[in-house]
């Protein structure tokens, strides 16, 4: 799969999110060796701290169907921002990603205008036990 058409299944994710609060919709794509894709978007709760990201539910998904061998994750938002991962979310995926694990992100209505970061950069002293 081209890493253009893992955005576009990001940004599918993103229409699903359920943000009452935020009006952030986010949905990431998370790409597997064999081109399996698991995806995922943010959803809110009223009480913030039970809010989860799109990031860690496509991750949560993956592994809850014991996938481990992620290639890429593509995060794609509505909105004037750019969805870089949260700590949360770079902590999750520094548990089961390696550092060059490559992360794309960008906005629903500039898909073509996307960067590309290492979790290594996103993450430079991840905790590992």
């Amino acid at each position: 799969m081209k890493f253009e058409a893992l955005l576009e299944v990001a940004a599918k994710s993103a229409e699903k999110a359920y943000a009452p609060y935020s009006n952030f919709k986010v949905g990431a794509a998370l790409l597997c060796a064999d081109g399996a894709v698991f995806t995922g978007c943010n959803i809110e709760n009223s009480s913030y701290g039970l809010t989860v990201c799109a990031e860690r539910t496509a991750v949560f998904s993956a592994i809850s169907e014991e996938r481990r061998d992620f290639i890429a994750l593509a995060v794609v938002a509505v909105g004037e921002y750019m969805p870089y991962p949260c700590g949360a979310c770079r902590q999750v995926l520094n548990e089961f990603c390696p550092g060059e694990f490559s992360v794309y992100v960008a906005k629903v209505d500039a898909l073509d205008d996307y960067e590309v970061i290492r979790l290594s950069e996103l993450l430079p002293h991840g905790f590992h036990l």
